[in-house]
């Protein structure tokens, strides 16, 4: 969802004088850097600080997720995420191959555990050819053995463009090549207010204050509160979902050669318990997506009052929970028993046993609700006279980031929201 609210002409005035202007981007996630690094493209005199809250770049939602390349299988077609999808995969394996930087395009299958999944898998077919995605072949049971001798399953749909990364090295390269640039990337600078200083701002910081003509808003889990920094209301809000891994043991990662995912639920955004090989060795199962009650909660235990407290007064929320109870009971329920967890994996691969898992790690997915108590489904730009909001950028970001940064780029330069 790409928005406009008048903005056009503002960024028009700003293009007409762009090279000489400077900009402010908060978080040094992938999104936030690979911006950085599109801009720099555009725009090579601009000046371009990013400012981080943590000692090092892509600590959060970048560094703790499984590392998967996405293609476009699953968004509506023309839709912004679909589009930035099947573009942003192209120019992440480019980047990673001019780069060095470990991956690989390994396929996957998407398996319909019985025949009341198979309607949905050939909707699924369908999607991922509207969206222009090249191979995607539709298996039998017998021929599903030929890729993944262990899976389960009736049918399949092998998607051969998927693959698996490491993230944390991209958005580590991309850093990297911006800070060669001239891109100032400021870390342990937390922005703890905006201020409005003539038509630019100034962001105030534990590492100091930093003044720009515009800001951008890249801030993953808290993009909703930079924003309120900025003047905007918070239509929109954060819920953070912990995603929980379990990795198996050595001796049973021969069950699963590269990645298996589920027929995905279409009246949640998640894409349910799947099997990742990650880039680096071993074989990941998750995740799961439980309510989590800090928005950096990466442990059942973390707790955080203002997180919670700006969730349970937040009525879309409440809504949320009414739309959804007992897929969050179950999440929530599936979180604390390995064995419901691996019930949910046997439907991919039968001979997974709960002996099989050893606890892994766990991510948190910034997802914007709607007042309405709707997921967002769509990226949400919002572009201001002097200032664009990135406030809603979930999976698949990672894989999207460079044309999601383009995407910015492009806004900015054309006037476009």
């Amino acid at each position: 969802m790409t928005r406009n609210h008048g903005a056009r002409a503002a960024l028009h005035s700003y293009q007409s004088t762009v090279k000489s202007k400077s900009v402010i981007i908060v978080g040094g996630g992938i999104v936030g850097i690979a911006t950085a690094y599109r801009l720099g493209e555009r725009f090579p005199d601009l000046r371009i600080t990013v400012l981080e809250k943590e000692a090092d770049v892509g600590r959060h939602q970048t560094g703790h997720n499984s590392g998967v390349l996405h293609c476009g299988l699953y968004y509506q077609p023309g839709s912004v995420k679909a589009r930035l999808a099947v573009s942003g995969i192209r120019q992440m394996v480019a980047f990673c191959r001019e780069n060095a930087i470990p991956h690989d395009v390994c396929g996957k299958l998407v398996v319909a555990a019985d025949e009341s999944e198979v309607p949905r898998l050939r909707a699924l077919e369908e999607r991922g050819a509207l969206n222009g995605l090249d191979g995607l072949r539709w298996l039998r049971r017998e021929e599903i053995g030929e890729i993944e001798p262990h899976a389960g399953g009736v049918a399949a749909l092998r998607v051969p463009q998927e693959g698996i990364v490491d993230y944390p090295k991209v958005c580590a390269t991309l850093a990297g090549q911006v800070t060669e640039r001239g891109t100032r990337v400021v870390t342990s600078a937390r922005v703890r207010r905006l201020l409005r200083a003539g038509g630019g701002w100034v962001a105030q910081t534990t590492a100091g204050d930093f003044a720009a003509d515009f800001l951008i808003n890249c801030a993953g889990l808290h993009c909703d509160r930079v924003a309120e920094m900025a003047g905007e209301r918070r239509d929109l809000r954060i819920l953070p979902f912990r995603g929980e891994y379990y990795k198996l043991k050595p001796e049973r990662q021969h069950l699963v050669r590269n990645l298996i995912y589920p027929v995905p639920d279409a009246r949640f955004p998640f894409l349910g318990l799947h099997f990742t090989r990650l880039i680096h060795g071993g074989i990941e199962a998750g995740p799961n997506a439980v309510l989590a009650t800090a928005r950096e909660g990466y442990r059942k235990t973390d707790f955080n009052a203002r997180d919670l407290f700006d969730a349970l007064t937040y009525g879309g929320f409440r809504r949320f929970l009414k739309r959804y109870p007992s897929v969050a009971w179950y999440e929530l329920r599936r979180s604390f028993s390995r064995e419901l967890f691996c019930r949910s994996l046997q439907r991919l691969v039968p001979e997974i046993q709960p002996a099989d898992l050893d606890t892994g790690g766990s991510g948190v997915r910034a997802q914007a609700i709607s007042p309405a108590g709707e997921i967002v489904q769509e990226f949400c730009l919002i572009a201001r006279p002097n200032a664009l909001h990135v406030l809603n950028a979930p999976s698949p970001a990672a894989t999207a980031s460079l044309a999601i940064g383009a995407e910015i780029a492009a806004m900015v330069e054309k006037g476009a929201a």
